[in-house]
């Protein structure tokens, strides 16, 4: 036998193979559009402007699904279409979703839904706290695993990772906040195809430390602070400074006289959140605020007019608009920013300072003094000088009766002294 008789066997295909890629040309050259397979559940197709087939396969429910191949080759491509068709039809007998996903696939959902909320002022404050928990922790130790294949030992394992890279013991609220937005995360692949609600996904632990009562300011010392802020907001050197000072003394007036939670409820207020009303003949001001637990009315304190004049001065673009009219205007402009219009993310930073700054950083226990601190404060001063009843101070609050006895439950027997006495 001659070399060029000769052929190598590697190169030899079956005879049944030529058949099927005879057959398959025939087809695709007789019928380009679509090629049918599998009685029909499967449907072989290319784009008009695509050298990749496309197919689009019948799930068990009826349905169709629509994924690329891949492939510029027709055999690969029938291929790879009855192996997507084999699958799926697998996965859904065991209650599975048709197609497997990574968690950074389903997080990078997630998050883009949270955001879309956040941004259109429709989502709760801890939406903010999900988007934290699922990019700074789940992310990074899930990235390339898959939902469904998660075990509570990869629960157990990722919690103690977690606690090393926070540095201690998260608290029973922290640890609600990290449960929570795993349930969104889980709610979002559900809702989407990606997993099944028939599979068991672990759950995270909720159970930690029971957390301490944010400390307050005695009357002292907001009468301290009230003054040394009155020359310290125009010490700032730098632009940022001589606008973020005045604002953040705004900011923690209106904290105090409103009781409303700092961040999103109060940096979310615009000018038409607020109007007067009349009572028997007297004019309150009200607040529209929205937040961790809905929207709500509260009453501002007399005084938060003051604090208002102030913002209305130095925001030269509703200039124009008396105070008097500017309620009635429903101005769609944010409360608090700067004069250019901008809000700071956040004041955090610059209220530490300023606690620094006037020795008010820690109280007489060592904690350290937030700007949650001035909500404690508010409610304090309502039990304990005005007597304000609990389920008054819990409507303008936004929280339960029962949550402001749990927090305050030492406060509300001072206010009973005279009669326990």
């Amino acid at each position: 036998m001659s070399a060029q008789q000769r052929t190598p066997k590697n190169t030899r295909q079956p005879h049944t193979t030529k058949q099927t890629s005879h057959a398959l040309a025939s087809l695709a050259t007789a019928n380009a559009q679509h090629i049918h397979l599998r009685d029909g559940e499967v449907v072989l197709y290319r784009r008009s402007r695509s050298l990749l087939y496309q197919c689009r396969y019948k799930l068990a429910d009826g349905t169709w699904y629509r994924q690329s191949t891949r492939k510029a080759s027709i055999e690969h491509a029938v291929a790879v279409a009855c192996d997507l068709y084999d699958e799926a039809r697998y996965r859904q007998r065991l209650g599975l979703a048709h197609q497997t996903h990574t968690f950074a696939q389903i997080a990078a959902v997630t998050l883009a839904e949270l955001r879309v909320k956040i941004d259109a002022s429709t989502g709760r404050t801890a939406y903010s706290d999900y988007v934290g928990c699922i990019e700074k922790y789940f992310l990074p130790y899930f990235k390339d695993k898959r939902l469904e294949e998660l075990s509570h030992t990869d629960i157990v394992e990722f919690e103690l990772w977690r606690d090393r890279q926070m540095r201690r013991k998260p608290k029973a609220s922290t640890l609600m906040n990290f449960a929570s937005a795993w349930n969104k995360l889980l709610s979002v692949a559900v809702s989407r195809g990606y997993i099944s609600e028939r599979v068991p996904v672990p759950k995270l632990t909720t159970k930690g430390e029971k957390g301490t009562t944010r400390p307050a300011f005695s009357e002292e010392e907001i009468t301290q602070l009230l003054a040394f802020m009155e020359t310290w907001q125009h010490k700032g050197l730098r632009d940022v400074e001589k606008e973020i000072r005045p604002l953040l003394r705004d900011y923690i007036e209106m904290l105090l006289l409103t009781g409303m939670r700092h961040g999103t409820e109060a940096m979310g207020i615009c000018w038409r959140h607020i109007e007067w009303h009349t009572d028997k003949g007297v004019r309150y001001l009200r607040i529209w605020v929205d937040g961790k637990t809905g929207g709500r009315w509260l009453i501002a304190k007399h005084r938060a007019v003051d604090v208002l004049k102030r913002l209305h001065a130095r925001q030269t673009d509703i200039g124009h608009i008396s105070f008097d009219d500017l309620f009635a205007e429903r101005v769609p402009h944010l409360l608090f920013r700067f004069t250019d219009g901008y809000q700071p993310p956040s004041m955090n930073g610059t209220f530490r300072r300023l606690m620094r700054d006037t020795g008010l950083l820690k109280n007489t226990e060592g904690q350290t003094r937030t700007l949650y601190s001035l909500r404690h404060t508010y409610a304090t001063f309502e039990l304990l000088r005005n007597s304000t009843d609990i389920h008054t101070l819990s409507k303008q609050m936004g929280n339960s009766a029962a949550m402001i006895e749990k927090h305050y439950s030492k406060l509300t027997a001072t206010m009973a002294a005279d009669k326990l006495a």
